[in-house]
Order: structure tokens, then sequence, then C-alpha cells
């Protein structure tokens, strides 16, 4: 339970529908077989909601317009104001959520809810009892959930203080809560009991028992079988360890914050900038950010460059002492728990399993990466060598050396080649978001329908909300696409879960029963009830139970359009890489829609950290196919149809350098397992800088171009805290990446958008979300069920390995 109920603001995908339905008066009296068969009738009158028609062809044009035309969004949109008398719906259509208090009356009913499962679960002394207990738990789970991912969601995007204090003290009455569940012995005690009675276990499903075995290891890592002595200890590293990686993170800082030259000696870099670093003669340079990348990129001498570039990658030595105090917790921290190490700790419920197979995967990574990488140094040190202002000098490429002889390299290629960036006047948000919903539709039988905002729904007037109704499921999940930039939003692009898929009980749609019927109940119908107003929907698969839908939140920071010289309104033109980055994200939204699981710990992107990534990397394979860029890709003004060679010329631009960026991601993953190793434990306290050999190791066997011994980069690496031991994972699902789409959807000519591969890779790997293990999911979709792969041991890791992660 432990990792479960805590948010995840990175993968995180849930979804929510309004239903269109008559409102009905229910007694209390009804029993909850009456309450499953009314919900499951109310859903079937449901009819996704667009602006006039229902249509496909109508949906899809009026996607485009909304996302492209402000004053065509402006009028679809015009419902989300209130007229007068006329209440809110509440944020999400949670119905509690219509005002700033309402959250703590969320939180307080939810605490009820909770409270009562504990009650019953701590009482259990029947089989019968037993066997329901994975789906309280986990019910217990979704309501902590829904509670803490929304009211987290809600304080960082939410431009209202109010709503933002009052979302934040939800949030931290419900932590504190799980945080007592998560120490209470008899949850734990129960859970173990039901999966040691034979009848109980046997008559479990695959997704309950893998769920019974996620919550047991959830509470392990509470220390909740551990003495009282052990478990204070635990409780004290834990602590420590949250506070000094959180300073480690937030803290990272050069030794020697900034440089001083005679301005001369930045010749090469823009006069602007060094005009603005220069008083009376003298530069001063910051050896942190922009400035000193753009040094190391521009500046012609190299002395300069040496000096920037030890002093950029020299950490202060107060941050190397948080992180080696962080790493020797973490590694105490195992020992208490009785693993080796940190690594074999994290590790054990990931596909990985374990140090060594991480370090076999990167090993063989890095040998199918070297001719690559050994052919991009020779071109650089050639660059070298033709440069007059080298005369002299070595004859080697340094560190020093790299990002001024690639950036020269890069700008050869650009000038013998179209630049790239004309290639956002075919990609205007609408098209893009409309390429989007027609790739689904071919692919999985799925689009993107555009609905109208409800009074109180949003958090801001720019959000759109787009409902996914399948061909033969209808509707099955919601997104919030909050894509536009705005003063205080975060500009990283990021996936939110708000609402996990799940099953709703009979036991739960009784409660909704009575809750209707209440005096002033918020509520119209029992579906409203079971889900606070959130998005409901029976379920084909599983015998029309209903359940809860996805609610899903896609956050990016697209600039708003510019007026048009031409007098035309201009739509938000993407880049190359900003359309990549909208498919990618759209990969974590599609796992969390397709994969309706019956029970929300394994719902969508709840899954192994080193599975999370696969279906949102993939989707970037997609975003060059020359078949998917014919589905929308046209210019905003002309609706020329784009080359699909123009961006083969981009995408072949982006692999030259592609061999740099695998050698420093395998360098990283091999670092943050060798610091995750025992080897902290050997550690002098006090004594700073121990954890700068293990770098300089790491480097000198993996790097083509050797590190100066000065440097101590480590110290700025702050995904060592919230990635630790897990960082191999994008590199890991990015080589699985490149075998699905090569071997599934690159088979046959148009295998982009080819049905039947679409079909197999739902059915192998989304529709599971973490109900499976990961390396049968993997085997399924490349139809390998019995070989090494389905085995998921050292050998498959070594296997991913060796593909690579080149086309």
């Amino acid at each position: 339970m432990y990792t479960r109920l805590q948010a995840r603001a990175w993968t995180c995908t849930r979804c929510l529908k309004q239903q269109r339905i008559a409102k009905r008066h229910l007694i209390t009296s009804q029993s909850s077989r009456e309450a499953t068969a009314t919900a499951a009738a109310l859903s079937e009158d449901f009819h996704p909601v667009s602006k006039a028609s229902t249509s496909v062809n109508h949906d899809d044009r009026t996607l485009r317009q909304i996302f492209d035309s402000s004053s065509f969004w402006k009028d679809f949109s015009s419902r989300a104001k209130p007229r007068h008398g006329e209440q809110s719906a509440g944020l999400f259509q949670n119905r509690y959520l219509t005002h700033a208090e309402g959250f703590q009356t969320f939180a307080e009913t939810t605490l009820r809810k909770c409270q009562k499962i504990v009650q019953r679960v701590l009482a259990c002394d029947s089989v019968e009892g037993y066997k329901r207990i994975v789906k309280d738990l986990d019910r217990l789970s979704d309501l902590l959930c829904r509670v803490i991912d929304l009211s987290d969601f809600v304080r960082a995007v939410h431009p209202n203080p109010r709503i933002q204090s009052a979302a934040s003290h939800a949030y931290s009455m419900m932590f504190e809560y799980m945080n007592v569940l998560n120490t209470t012995t008899g949850l734990n005690d129960q859970l173990k009991k039901a999966a040691s009675i034979s009848e109980v276990y046997n008559s479990w499903s695959e997704e309950e028992r893998t769920v019974a075995a996620i919550l047991e290891k959830d509470f392990s890592k509470s220390a909740i079988d551990f003495a009282d002595t052990e478990r204070r200890a635990f409780v004290d590293i834990s602590n420590e360890i949250a506070q000094v990686g959180t300073e480690f993170v937030d803290q990272g800082a050069p030794a020697i914050p900034s440089l001083t030259f005679d301005s001369s000696r930045l010749t090469g870099m823009d006069p602007i900038i060094v005009r603005q670093l220069t008083r009376w003669g003298t530069a001063t340079l910051p050896t942190s950010g922009m400035p000193a990348t753009l040094a190391l990129r521009t500046v012609a001498d190299a002395e300069t460059r040496k000096e920037v570039y030890i002093a950029h990658r020299t950490s202060a030595p107060e941050n190397l002492a948080r992180l080696e105090i962080l790493l020797k917790r973490r590694a105490e921290l195992a020992q208490v728990s009785g693993y080796e190490s940190y690594g074999h700790l994290t590790l054990a419920d990931k596909m990985a399993k374990s140090p060594e197979s991480v370090v076999s995967f990167l090993d063989a990574l890095a040998r199918d990466n070297a001719p690559r990488a050994r052919e991009r140094t020779h071109e650089l040190l050639a660059l070298k060598k033709a440069d007059p202002r080298a005369v002299g000098a070595d004859g080697e490429l340094h560190a020093w050396d790299r990002d001024y002889y690639t950036s020269q390299l890069l700008n050869s290629m650009r000038s013998k080649k179209r630049e790239p960036d004309f290639l956002n006047a075919y990609f205007s948000l609408g098209t893009v978001m409309q390429g989007l919903s027609r790739l689904f539709h071919r692919v999985y039988g799925i689009r993107l329908v555009p609905r109208e905002p409800l009074p109180g729904e949003m958090w801001n007037p720019d959000v759109r909300r787009l409902d996914v109704i399948d061909d033969h499921e209808g509707h099955i999940a919601v997104i919030y696409c909050d894509l536009f930039e705005r003063e205080g939003k975060s500009p990283n692009p990021a996936h939110f879960t708000l609402r996990c898929s799940r099953r709703i009980g009979e036991e739960e749609l009784h409660e909704a029963a009575e809750l209707v019927s209440q005096p002033g109940s918020p509520f119209s119908s029992i579906e409203q009830a079971a889900n606070e107003g959130l998005a409901t929907n029976v379920n084909p698969r599983d015998n029309n139970a209903l359940y809860q839908l996805p609610t899903i939140a896609l956050i990016c920071d697209f600039a708003v359009p510019p007026p048009s010289s031409s007098g035309q309104p201009r739509p938000a033109l993407l880049s190359f890489r900003e359309m990549t980055t909208l498919f990618h994200e759209m990969g974590h939204a599609l796992h969390s829609i397709c994969g309706r699981t019956a029970l929300q710990n394994v719902s969508g992107t709840r899954c192994a950290t080193d599975f999370a990534e696969l279906p949102s990397v993939l989707m970037e394979n997609f975003a060059a196919a020359p078949e998917v860029l014919r589905l929308f890709a046209r210019h905003w003004e002309t609706d020329e149809p784009l080359d699909p060679a123009r961006v083969l010329e981009r995408v072949e631009f982006d692999r030259k350098m592609a061999s740099a960026e695998v050698e420093g991601q395998v360098l990283l993953g091999m670092l943050d397992q060798q610091l995750h190793s025992a080897l902290p434990l050997s550690w002098r306290e006090g004594e700073v800088g121990q954890s700068s050999k293990v770098y300089h190791d790491v480097w000198r066997t993996f790097s083509s171009i050797p590190e100066p011994a000065q440097t101590s980069w480590q110290g700025f690496f702050g995904h060592l805290y919230g990635y630790g031991a897990t960082y191999y994972s994008y590199l890991f699902d990015r080589a699985i990446a490149g075998k699905v789409w090569r071997d599934l959807f690159q088979r046959r000519p148009g295998g982009a958008v080819d049905p039947e591969a679409g079909r197999l890779f739902r059915e192998e790997v989304l529709r599971w979300g973490g109900g499976r293990d990961g390396w049968r999911c993997v085997a399924g979709a490349l139809r390998d069920q019995d070989g090494v792969l389905a085995r998921g041991e050292k050998g498959a890791m070594e296997m991913v390995g060796s593909w690579g992660v080149y086309d």
C-alpha cells in the first residue's frame, strides 16, 4: 500500500465523463443488485456530446477547430461560463468541488469511507471475507488516491490561492491518514493470512494475486514486519534520506560560481551576451546555466573552454557531502531491510530484477553503440585537426572540445540542408490533435471527441476536455488538455493521473443509492454518487460491470500564437520536437485509456518503473512515420500536405547525433548502479569526495572521450534521488519500443496504421496496465511467448541491450 498510495506526477493518467441521464428518485431500501442494474441501464443511454452532431466527421473537424481557432473555442466553450443562478458542476465535475470548502467535505467524506473499510478488514474472520480482502484494500487505496492525486494536481495548477490552499489541506489530511495505514500491522497481517489460505488464494484472479503481492511489498517498505527498534531505525533513516535528498536536488551548485576573463577570450560567443557579461573589459561568466553552455559550444579558444568545462562540471563540496550521505543512508536502509544494496531493494519488483541484470543490459547497449560513438568522435577530431585555431594542439579530442566541434558539425549539416524550422507550419496544434485521433481510430479503434465544458469544470479557460470513445465499448476515458503557456505554469510537459480505471462493486452502488436519497445530496444519480460525479460506464469485457473511467490531465507549455501578418488568425504552430513531445505524452495517456483494469493498483501506468515508458517512447516513432503524417500534416494557411521526406531529413539529422546521447545515458545509468551498490557502506563519515572515484571509474570504462580528473559532475545529477537505481529505465524502454516498432508496426508497408498490429499491441501490452508481468507483455507483442523474453531473466536483459536504440 505504501507505494501505490503516493501521488505520481510523471506518469499518472485518469479520465472522466459526464452522463446525459434523467434524474431518478432512489430509496434507501433499494438492493445492491437493483442498483447495479439501474446503473447499467443509465450508462446505455449515454451519447458523447459534440457541438451539434455526433458524427465521426463532425467530431474530427471540431477537434481541429477547438485548438486552432480561438473564436470557435470561445463559442464552443460558452457553457463553461455559469448563467445567472446556475450552479457549478465542480472541478472535473466532482460534485464536492463546487467551491474551495468542498475539498474539506471531499476529504472528510472519503475518510469516513476509508475507516469503514479498515474496520471491516481488521474484523474479518471468514473465508468469504478473506476472499474479498484484496478488493477491499484496493478500494481503500483508490479512495485515498482520489483525494491525494486530484488535490496534488489542483494545488500545482489552479490559479486561485484559496483553492490551492484548500487542495493542499485535503492532500495533507489524506496523506497523514495514509501514513497511519502504512504502519497498521493488522492490515498487513490480514492480507498475509488471506494469501496463506489456499481456498482464498485459488479464488483470486491473476489481477488480484498481482495486487496482493504489490500491497505486501508496499507494506514491507514501511518496515511493518520489523521489531520496534528496527522499525524506529528504518523510519529515522527514511526521514534523513528524504530530507538530505531534497536538499541535494535543490542546492546543487558549482564549486566556483563564476570565472573572470578578458572579454577577448570569449571570441566566438554571441557578442550581445558577451557585452552583457562584461564590465571594463573583464567578462564574468557564470559557471552554471546557459552562459557556460553557450561558451562551451562557441568560444574558439581551447584553454578558455577547458577552464569553463572543469568549473562547469565540478560540484560544490557541500552538495557532494549531501549526495554521499544520501547514498550511504540508502545502503544502510537496504541492509536493515535485508538486501545486499539499495539497488537490489529497488529492483526486486522491476522487470530488471537485479543490478547485475541492469549492468548486463547497459553493457550490451554500450557494445551496440560503440562503433557509432567512435565514428562520431573521429568526425569531431577531423574537424579539430582542420581548425587553424587548433594548430599546435596535441591532436587529441578533449572533453572541452566535444560541444564546440559538435556545434560546428551541426552547423555544417544544417547549411547543406534546408533548415528544419519550416516544418512547424504543417503542425498546427489542432491538426496534430486531429492526427492523433485519426491514428488512434485506425490503429486502436478509439477516437478523441471534443466535449463542451460545464460551469466550474475547468481550472483555466484554455483547458480543453476530450472524451475518448471506443468503437465497440463506448466512452472509456476523459482527457483534460492544458497545453498553452501562461504565467506561473510549469514549463515541463507532464502527464497526470487524476483517477484510475476500476470496477465499482455492488456494495458501492448500494452506498451510492443511499447518498442520492439524502436531503441536499449533490448527486442526481447512483453513478454520480459512486464516483463523485466523475465519469463512469459499463464494461462489456466484464459482464457490463460499472467502471470508473480513467481521468487524465496533459500539461504542455506551447506558445500562444502571435497575430498573423496576413490578418488570418494564426493557430499555435509546433516544432517537430514539440509535436513529438505531444505524441510521447499521449502515449502515457494511451496506456491508461486502454488499460481498463478492475483494480486501480494496476491501472494503466501503475506498473513497473522500467515498463512505464514503453507506450510513450513507442508513440514517438509514429510522429515521424510517413503514413501517419499523411493523416494530418497540412500547411495551416494553404492546406498543402507535407512531403514526409522533409521529416525524414529531420529524423536523419537527429539520428546522426544520437550516439552521443546514448553514450551519455549509458554512462549515467552505470553511475546510478554503481553509486547504489553496497560500496557506500565502506565510505568514511565526514570524508567528502568518495563518490568522485566511482564517477571517474565509470567514465574511464564507458566514455569515448576522457573526463578531466578534477571534475565531480555527480554532484549535479539530481535524478540520483528521484530515480535511484532505475535511471536505466528510459534507455531500456527505448530499446524495447524500437524492437516493437520494427517487428510489429513496420513489418509491412503502411504498418504504422495497421489495425492488426494495433490490436495485438493493445491486447498484449496496453490493456494489462501493471496487472501482468512486463516480460510477458513484451513477449506477447513480439510473438515470443515461450522464449527468453517471457522468462525475463538476465539473458532477456542482455537481449534487449543487443537490440540497441536505433531503427
